[in-house]
């Protein structure tokens, strides 16, 4: 079965920074999208950043220059670069993966992947 586990998560200062870490396990697809959603109370979720191992990685407008997503050695984890932190970014942040590369544009929306984690919390406060 598909595993998606997510940590990282802590509270930090508006313009501080954290890192975010997702491993996955038991993806039998030849390719995934591995992406990073955020979702705070009262807000849709929100597709965060993506990547693929043929290279395609998008973000966010709202995150753009401030975040970076990345692969690690072992292509079932993915990080999140989270620098510049702002009130607003604060959220449970969660892993998906969905089938095949991801596409060009952006995240996606949440139903276009299938395999969710259970999330990490980010909260930015003073």
């Amino acid at each position: 079965q598909v595993q998606l586990v997510e940590s990282g998560g802590d509270c930090v200062q508006p313009g501080g920074s954290l890192r975010l870490s997702c491993v996955a396990s038991g993806l039998t697809f030849s390719h995934n999208c591995l992406a990073w959603f955020r979702q705070a109370p009262g807000k849709e979720r929100e597709g965060v950043a993506a990547a693929d191992d043929r290279g395609t990685i998008t973000y966010a407008d709202s995150v753009k220059g401030r975040f970076t997503v990345s692969k690690g050695n072992a292509k079932n984890t993915l990080y999140l670069q989270m620098n510049q932190l702002k009130p607003n970014d604060t959220a449970l942040y969660l892993c998906a993966s969905a089938p095949g590369y991801c596409n060009l544009r952006n995240p996606g929306t949440r139903y276009e992947y299938n395999y969710w984690g259970q999330g990490t919390q980010v909260t930015v406060s003073s």
